[in-house]
């Protein structure tokens, strides 16, 4: 029997059905399919000059400047979660860490991990949100990848996201630049975005719903920046929380670290909630806040420039850099006591990023 030819158009290929349709293998295979995937989801939300190169390979134009780069793989679960998802997060996170050089972020690179059987629905909303996120942000996604691996051998979806971004000369921003009588800076309240994870995954549920405070923090940073370029130290501490941020920075620079507990800013649902859980809130990820140390005449004008900013309207000085060949960091607590906050033991938040 022929076909009828009003009936089927030649060269024609059904549209995805981003409703109801699954990712399949075909989508990473290399195929027709791949490329389908990429022109009707992922090109229409990054697109940009620079990936409309459509080669494996993003030619960027050479930025005035010290190029800085960072990468960043993404596993949080669930993969929505208040305050955000793992798109908007992949974003953020690598932004984060461009900028805690003094860098401006440019460019991004995006990696996908799919699981065979993921909705296309939920991957075009991780996409969208990632995209809205780098717009908003001021960056494009100028080249990426896509694999899928088979049902069962992965966990929905996995991004890695690598960052370019250029620092300007007489910016010397590092971990390893800590000064004894440096103040010790938090640009608001610690401890977010894990119990936002932890409380979903728990199926807890508080008067007010804890948000993720997953948010960009280059324009925040910039202000900080300008207002103090002799900034010695920024990090955004996410993975092992304040702790672990102020463990590396005492490590690398030689020194010891004093935190006042009653400084340290945690909301009360977050505390209560940790409590719950059996965590501390110095150990909980975060992921839209930033740690700043630089010297004690410039305190006051960085702590200025973050609380005019909407994401550090919170700022508070914790603490001061001191001279310890052993590194410690350690807290005077609310009894008028000090112990030491060492770091992590083991993996207190699993797949919290």
């Amino acid at each position: 029997m022929s076909e009828n030819p009003k009936r089927t158009r030649r060269g024609y290929i059904r549209p995805l059905d981003l409703k109801h349709g699954k990712v399949e293998l075909s989508h990473g295979g290399g195929g027709r399919a791949m490329s389908q995937l990429i022109d009707e989801l992922f090109q229409p939300a990054f697109d940009n000059p620079y990936l409309r190169q459509a080669n494996d390979q993003a030619l960027l134009t050479r930025p005035e400047g010290r190029i800085v780069m960072a990468t960043d793989s993404h596993v949080v679960s669930p993969l929505f979660f208040p305050g955000g998802d793992i798109g908007s997060l992949a974003v953020h996170g690598t932004l984060n860490d461009v900028a805690t050089s003094g860098a401006r972020p440019l460019w991004l690179s995006a990696g996908f991990i799919l699981e065979e059987g993921f909705p296309l629905a939920d991957l075009k909303r991780i996409v969208d949100s990632m995209a809205a996120a780098a717009r908003t942000a001021g960056v494009q996604v100028v080249t990426g990848d896509t694999k899928v691996v088979e049902r069962g051998k992965g966990d929905g979806v996995f991004i890695n996201t690598t960052g370019v971004g250029v620092v300007p000369e007489g910016i010397e921003i590092s971990g390893d630049r800590a000064r004894p009588g440096d103040r010790i800076l938090v640009s608001g309240f610690l401890g977010d975005h894990g119990v936002a994870i932890m409380s979903l995954r728990e199926n807890l549920s508080f008067s007010t719903t804890i948000e993720s405070d997953s948010a960009a923090l280059h324009e925040l940073i910039a202000g900080m920046v300008a207002a103090a370029p002799e900034i010695h130290c920024l990090r955004d501490p996410t993975r092992g929380g304040l702790a672990a941020t102020l463990n590396e920075i005492a490590r690398q620079s030689g020194v010891g670290m004093v935190v006042r507990e009653d400084a340290i800013p945690v909301r009360e649902e977050v505390d209560a909630a940790c409590e719950l859980l059996g965590l501390d809130p110095l150990y909980v990820a975060n992921e839209g806040k930033v740690v700043a140390i630089c010297p004690p005449d410039s305190a006051e004008a960085v702590l200025a420039a973050m609380r005019a900013h909407p994401l550090g309207r919170d700022a508070v000085i914790i603490g001061e850099v001191i001279a310890d060949e052993h590194g410690f960091v350690q807290m005077e607590t609310s009894f008028g006591g000090r112990r030491n906050v060492d770091w992590i033991s083991g993996e207190q938040l699993p797949r919290i990023c």
